[in-house]
């Protein structure tokens, strides 16, 4: 016993092993094991199991464990395209959610790097609100709306004690805190530092966060209209408080998506989750029947700030939409464009930008890098892997642009890469060496996604419908 865990061990032949430490440091056991035998480690973090520790204890355990997950995992209801790696980055899901909130954190680990050897290394252990709309969508389609509700109310819950402001992330107990500090006595794997524990990103603002949250309680609302597990009027208000606050900020310049440390500029993807902010805002009022007088303040801010990507994010030399307002940079969060419904996904604009995101930022013909870490300055510096959220958002979007067999080809190379067990990290190298935290929440979540697009590619009336049912896409 060490630091409130204690750990035992126990076989089914002979008595127990001996574990050797003195609490500070490693623990020890040694055992020799002839075929047929079985030796148990029990780690627990809350104190040592009631009675004695016995190999009948342990199975039990194990397959009460069992159980569980094979009751939740038979609730998934897709059985489309890719099913096998849904099932599986579904379950990892699950396993990043803690049991007693339901927050889902963004990784289960803090340092693994971007790069061996390099500096990006961050702790991704926190919750995100920018992964709020794929969790979100993702659940329900899957058949876990009850997770899917528990998730977006811990995110309303932050949002009606902030009046409405967001901050990028909460801790496992829904506080917007992360101190950054670093563990300057530790190596780092394979010599990568600095390790860091908490993650200074809490502090910043990052306007597309207010998006993504309109855009899950908008996708949750639609989909249990008529259930009784609607949305209440108080988690309304909350979600309408966000909108209000996205009208006063989305003028102001932010740290953007990818959270860089060198001031705020006007990134472009921030400006497209403005207006994806107050046009879910706008139809979730009007699915709701409510005609609250701010509704049509909300809709020309949706104007407006439409009118603004269309103008300054879209550059005609460039033959895209770029990374910031007056920039010349690419950047892959910008496949987004279609996902979200801003554009067709056969728009001229959307096809060249995606176009130019693959001849500059992609490689290999599957893997796409997010932007040029040597063009973008973003305060941390030093080499990357390609982004895997952004690989499988170019599936996505090679399917909205008619281009299916490419995005299938893509899809299943990047499938082919995974380890074993079905995970993904953040990031991965040509050569399939997995990069970044793992597994990381927002590439199964991208996985997820893509395959649903591409299950629905079937015929242009499948996932059109596909694309109505997650509110994502309409006629204006």
């Amino acid at each position: 016993r060490a630091a409130g865990l204690w750990l035992g061990a126990v076989r089914d032949h002979g008595p127990a092993p001996r574990l050797e430490g003195d609490g500070d440091g490693p623990v020890t056991v040694a055992a020799t094991l002839r075929e047929g035998e079985a030796l148990a480690l029990v780690l627990g973090y809350d104190g040592a199991p009631h009675g004695p520790l016995t190999m009948e204890l342990v199975d039990r355990m194990r397959d009460e464990t069992q159980d569980a997950w094979r009751a939740w995992d038979a609730r998934n209801s897709y059985e489309g395209f890719g099913a096998e790696h849904v099932r599986r980055s579904a379950l990892t899901l699950r396993g990043l959610m803690t049991a007693d909130t339901g927050a889902l954190l963004a990784a289960a680990t803090t340092s693994l790097p971007e790069w061996v050897g390099g500096g990006r290394n961050w702790d991704y252990r926190y919750l995100w609100h920018r992964d709020a709309a794929l969790v979100v969508l993702s659940l329900m389609r899957l058949g876990h709306r009850a997770e899917a509700g528990v998730y977006l109310r811990i995110l309303l819950d932050h949002s009606a004690r902030g009046s409405g402001a967001l901050q990028p992330m909460l801790d496992v107990d829904g506080r917007a805190e992360g101190e950054e500090t670093v563990l300057g006595h530790l190596g780092g794997y394979r010599g990568s530092r600095p390790v860091r524990v908490g993650n200074s990103a809490f502090a910043q603002h990052q306007l597309d966060v207010y998006g993504q949250v309109l855009d899950a309680a908008f996708v949750y609302q639609q989909a249990v209209l008529g259930t009784g597990e609607e949305l209440t009027a108080g988690e309304l208000s909350a979600v309408y408080a966000v909108v209000d606050e996205a009208a006063r900020r989305w003028r102001e310049p932010d740290e953007g998506l990818w959270e860089v440390r060198t001031g705020r500029r006007h990134w472009t993807v921030s400006k497209l989750y403005a207006w994806v902010c107050f046009d879910r805002g706008v139809r979730l009022a009007e699915l709701t029947g409510d005609g609250r007088p701010a509704l049509d303040h909300w809709r020309r801010q949706r104007d407006e700030v439409r009118e603004e990507v269309l103008t300054r994010g879209w550059n005609e030399s460039v033959g895209a939409f770029t990374q910031s307002y007056g920039s010349a940079n690419l950047d892959a969060s910008l496949l987004a464009v279609p996902l979200l419904g801003f554009l067709d996904g056969t728009d001229p604009r959307v096809v060249s930008t995606l176009e130019r995101v693959d001849e500059r930022l992609g490689e290999d013909g599957w893997l796409v890098h997010r932007y040029d870490p040597v063009a973008t300055d973003d305060g941390v510096g030093g080499p990357e892997g390609g982004f895997l959220l952004c690989s499988f958002a170019m599936v996505s979007a090679l399917v909205l642009a008619g281009r299916v067999d490419e995005a299938r080809r893509r899809w299943e190379e990047l499938c082919s890469r995974t380890g074993r067990f079905g995970l993904f990290s953040e990031e991965m190298t040509v050569q399939g060496v997995m990069l970044g935290n793992y597994p990381q929440a927002f590439t199964h979540l991208a996985l997820i996604n893509a395959a649903m697009n591409l299950d629905a590619a079937g015929s242009e009336e499948a996932l059109r419908a596909w694309a109505a049912r997650d509110g994502r896409r309409d006629d204006r």
